[in-house]
């Protein structure tokens, strides 16, 4: 296998039909394992078996721990799709950044609007030896880019049907 090469800046060209223009889709199939319960035994797997991984209620929710869970996949997802638009942008910028970190926290807890749950997300951005002023620009380029952020900031359209 050769070297992995980093996506074009071409990706950043804007798009301008009149609606919306599909590049990527995949699909996760999540059953429900030992417990009968996705949540806490389920197991997790891609139509294309890459992803194939156990499911497991974290301790701290009560559960045995030992495997991933929802607020886990979700902050990998959204830290690897916000690191790879901040690095697009900066390229595209001509911005050298080297060892960019970004940690998400993806909180799941109570929330006081209905009593039952909500999920609260942190984002921490690493741009080590870039001055603050460009590094702040180019996050909030990447928030305005990036689709995991545009989904926390105005939602997403969702479909649910019984088959």
């Amino acid at each position: 296998m050769g070297r992995i090469q980093t996506p074009p800046t071409s990706l950043l060209d804007r798009y301008t039909g009149e609606s919306f223009f599909p590049l990527y889709s995949t699909r996760v199939a999540v059953t429900g394992g030992d417990a009968h319960h996705g949540r806490a035994s389920g197991v997790a797997k891609s139509d294309d078996g890459a992803l194939h991984l156990d499911l497991r209620l974290p301790k701290e929710l009560g559960g045995p721990g030992g495997g991933t869970n929802p607020e886990q996949l979700f902050a990998a997802g959204f830290a690897a799709c916000f690191h790879g638009a901040l690095n697009l942008i900066a390229s595209k910028s001509k911005i050298a950044i080297r060892d960019s970190i970004i940690q998400v926290s993806v909180t799941f807890g109570r929330d006081p609007a209905d009593g039952l749950f909500l999920l609260k997300v942190d984002t921490e951005v690493t741009l080590p030896g870039l001055d603050r002023t460009i590094a702040q620009e180019l996050i909030n380029e990447t928030e305005r880019v990036c689709p995991y952020s545009k989904m926390l900031r105005r939602g997403c359209e969702n479909t649910i049907w019984l088959t």
